[in-house]
């Protein structure tokens, strides 16, 4: 499947593959287990990082495309579903946790990320924020009381290596590190994942929606967790919020289409 043959080049989809509203985890593994929420799902491709789901919910095509991890390859993805006719994202993944109040198994729902990465400076200047689309923050706190799940609004850090914030005391930068989590923290932010920048910065530049919903994992002093806290912090159960969170955009977009 070549680029001139109208499949874009790196997820390989083409026009018509999928509708507008599209789901994003990470992992590829993570496409057809959120896939099998939708009605009537099938797979549609896979190609390097990027594998694709598509299907209904209420009768709208919806997709779920994977991005790999970090931004280089979230960014590649995103600007080609948009140019297949994708124009709303939820990104949907784990997080670290960073603040006292959060246990694992909460639900992170993401309004603004940290620019720790280098991709979104291709994009737009540091002063710039990224920040998620109000009607994806809208619909996923609504699903989350829906849901009767401990949820949190709030920031993320958007890093650019897992192993700068596992193994700091590693790196030979590790002061400027331990500075910059310690400010990330004093500051309140929530959660440290891979994507959320990136993605926000895109649809920002892009003129498209763009939002996320986090699975809580761990501790923001890095306790080990139980047994009971794993099973809590499994991706499986933030998936039917972010389902939920996306029926409730779209159900939005339908009224607002019909109030003209």
């Amino acid at each position: 499947m070549a680029y001139s043959e109208g499949y874009e080049y790196h997820i390989h989809l083409k026009q018509g593959d999928i509708g507008r509203y599209v789901f994003l985890p990470g992992d590829p593994g993570r496409c057809e287990v959120i896939a099998q929420h939708f009605d009537n799902p099938h797979f549609v491709a896979s190609h390097r990082e990027h594998t694709t789901w598509a299907g209904e919910l209420d009768g709208v095509p919806v997709a779920v495309t994977s991005t790999g991890m970090g931004g280089p390859s979230t960014a590649i993805a995103v600007e080609e579903l948009i140019h297949v006719g994708a124009d709303t994202f939820m990104r949907v993944g784990t997080s670290g946790a960073m603040q006292p109040e959060t246990q694992p198994g909460d639900v992170a729902v993401i309004n603004a990320a940290i620019r720790d990465e280098g991709t979104g400076l291709h994009y737009l200047p540091m002063e710039f924020p990224a920040v998620a689309h109000q009607d994806l923050i809208n619909g996923l706190v609504d699903a989350a009381k829906d849901h009767g799940k401990r949820y949190h609004v709030g920031v993320s850090q958007s890093k650019d290596s897992f192993y700068g914030q596992h193994s700091p005391e590693s790196m030979p930068v590790a002061g400027r590190l331990k500075e910059r989590w310690d400010a990330w923290v004093k500051g309140g932010c929530l959660v440290s994942e891979m994507e959320c920048a990136t993605l926000f910065l895109v649809a920002s530049t892009r003129r498209v929606r763009a939002g996320g919903v986090m699975m809580i994992m761990g501790h923001h002093d890095f306790a080990p967790m139980t047994e009971e806290e794993k099973e809590a912090s499994q991706i499986g159960h933030l998936i039917p919020t972010a389902i939920e969170g996306m029926r409730r955009v779209i159900a939005a977009d339908k009224a607002r289409e019909s109030a003209g």
